[in-house]
């Protein structure tokens, strides 16, 4: 007889995130973690080990071993449906390009859940990096199900906030042990406390919030923000720099990316006047540069830098808060420099490629500044005739300094 298992966390992804995040908080708060992943050999190791280990990365090194664990081969589709059914919670973090693939799986499961406790709700932890993604996972799955299906009782949908940073793992760091992921010692996982329909579960390091909409946007316009314009501005300054730490080393760059997390602070401020104060905020971005120059995280400016179709897309970091500010009249010019410098962002891996959407960046970019902002950023040239003509200048100054350079 199937019965749902209150104490086991299934989650979709087993990457850096699923690993060394959510899957360690609930492993190390009593949960049996189930994984759900699409990598064989992952599944495979996570099943012959039932554990993996972090590498907490900061002054001192600290090993954790996270127990109580095994994996579930996402093709597999019978066995993924009957997980999901008798979870007592999940989690999903697959990127945004693998959440078309999981809803399906989703849907059935919660309608095999329904077979075996018709008033059991599932809350879905949303460990994503997007805006609404409570709204956008309630309309993918009620696609997916019967009209008669109680969504609203049955599904909690819990956006989160990530800010735990996890570096780039390199061959030579993943060639004898597949599993073993690094990661910085923050720990703290920001979620919408009206999400859930199931008492919160009592885990370290949950941090419930009520106007979950401000704390999302306080990661994405100081978090994301400020870590993209440390990489933009640092790789402009030298592009021989390989790590974030190098940048920051260097006061010019240091003090930009400061003014530019602070500018976005005060529209966060005008947005949220209730949430949060400045001096929380000032607090919170000179926490964040000192995590940002963790040397023994090794992050690279590559990894924080990389997707510009998506980092300078409409309502991301840069272009999200430039919007923002417009909407309340408010400066924007130290977040538009650091757009810019975005634009000029040529970082490559450790085999000196660049992503194919960087690639077809540059070719946007080739067209001139004024395509990236209408293509690219989603910026009206009409409405916003101002904002062009300044991000054109600072491009002719930008050009004229690596010409120099």
């Amino acid at each position: 007889m199937k019965i749902i298992n209150k104490e086991k966390i299934v989650l979709f992804g087993a990457g850096k995130i699923g690993r060394s995040f959510i899957g360690q908080l609930f492993s190390r708060g009593g949960y049996e973690v189930v994984f759900i992943d699409t990598n064989r050999q992952v599944i495979d190791e996570l099943n012959k080990r039932g554990k993996y280990r972090i590498i907490i990365k900061s002054d001192k090194e600290e090993i954790i071993d996270i127990s109580n664990v095994r994996g579930v081969l996402f093709y597999d589709e019978e066995k993924v449906v009957s997980e999901v059914a008798e979870a007592g919670i999940v989690a999903v973090s697959v990127g945004i390009d693998g959440l078309g693939y999981l809803f399906p799986l989703l849907a059935k499961g919660l309608l095999e859940r329904q077979k075996i406790d018709s008033e059991f709700p599932l809350d879905i932890i949303i460990a994503e990096n997007m805006r609404n993604a409570d709204d956008y996972f309630q309309k993918e799955l009620k696609k997916l199900l019967p009209v008669s299906y109680q969504f609203g009782k049955l599904v909690g949908l819990i956006e989160t906030s990530i800010g735990k940073m996890v570096p780039i793992m390199h061959k030579k760091d993943t060639k004898d042990d597949i599993l073993l992921v690094f990661a910085e010692p923050y720990n703290t996982l920001i979620l919408n406390k009206k999400g859930f329909r199931n008492p919160i579960p009592a885990i370290d390091g949950l941090s419930p919030k009520e106007n979950m909409k401000a704390w999302v946007d306080r990661k994405l316009f100081i978090h994301n923000l400020g870590h993209s314009a440390a990489a933009y501005i640092g790789f402009l300054h030298n592009p021989e720099f390989v790590f974030m730490y190098e940048a920051l080393e260097v006061s010019e760059v240091f003090d930009h990316v400061r003014e530019t997390m602070l500018q976005s602070a005060y529209i966060l401020l005008k947005k949220y006047p209730d949430e949060f104060s400045l001096k929380d905020l000032t607090e919170h971005i000179d926490d964040l540069l000192n995590r940002f120059q963790n040397r023994a995280l090794g992050d690279t400016i590559f990894r924080v830098g990389c997707d510009l179709m998506r980092k300078l897309g409409p309502y991301d970091r840069l272009s999200g808060a430039v919007r923002v500010a417009l909407e309340f009249e408010l400066k924007y010019d130290k977040i538009l420099y650091a757009l810019v410098c975005g634009c000029h962002f040529r970082a490559k891996d450790e085999d000196s490629q660049i992503i194919k959407g960087d690639i077809e960046f540059e070719k946007v970019y080739n067209k001139g500044i004024r395509s990236v902002l209408t293509d690219v950023c989603g910026f009206n040239e009409i409405q916003y005739a101002d904002l062009f003509s300044e991000a054109e200048q600072l491009d002719r100054t930008l050009k004229n300094r690596k010409a120099i350079s």
